[in-house]
């Protein structure tokens, strides 16, 4: 099987950059602005955008109250399809969500059913003011009407393509490959 690298660590580097620029021009700052990561690689990608916010506003003590996690397992709706992850802690900064600009983060995004399973989430804990949504990699292909508001790479792939990210802290690096499809 064919593999090939799309974004390597620095490329992952500076969309993550561009990504947190793009959501503090947006928001016009980070005030009032809550980062959710949706497990597995979009709560590292939260993560690392919230330092990013934290660092461009000069603000590093609150990288750590901007960013949480948001699991949505149990909101899919192909539970009886596959077998899926068991169940991760929701962590959402202590500030909450009502009333905030919450920023969904992905690593990828695909058919919306992922996005679509979030919000589904989101609802059920608080009243955002705003909900946006950051993806690493936007590969097309959607099932449902959701789009991104930030996104990293647009990446045209085929269906019979597998997008894969690699992020350090899951998977000791950083790197966007395309593997499969037609040779």
């Amino acid at each position: 099987m064919t593999q090939r690298t799309v974004l390597d660590a620095p490329d992952v580097s500076r969309a993550v950059t561009r990504i947190a620029h793009e959501i503090i021009e947006s928001n016009k700052g980070s005030e009032g602005i809550v980062l959710l990561g949706i497990p597995r690689r979009g709560v590292p990608l939260a993560h690392r955008l919230a330092e990013a916010i934290a660092a461009i506003e000069g603000t590093p003590a609150s990288a750590g109250e901007l960013a949480g996690s948001l699991d949505i397992t149990m909101y899919r709706d192909d539970l009886r399809g596959g077998s899926y992850r068991a169940p991760e802690p929701t962590s959402i900064p202590a500030a909450g969500i009502d009333a905030k600009t919450v920023v969904l983060v992905d690593d990828v995004l695909f058919s919306g059913r992922t996005i679509r399973a979030a919000l589904d989430a989101l609802a059920d804990l608080g009243r955002p003011s705003k909900v946006r949504l950051a993806v690493l990699v936007d590969r097309g292909h959607r099932d449902l009407p959701i789009r991104a508001d930030h996104v990293g790479k647009n990446l045209p792939t085929s269906s019979s393509e597998r997008v894969n990210v690699s992020l350090s802290e899951i998977d000791g690096t950083d790197a966007v490959t395309i593997s499969g499809g037609r040779e």
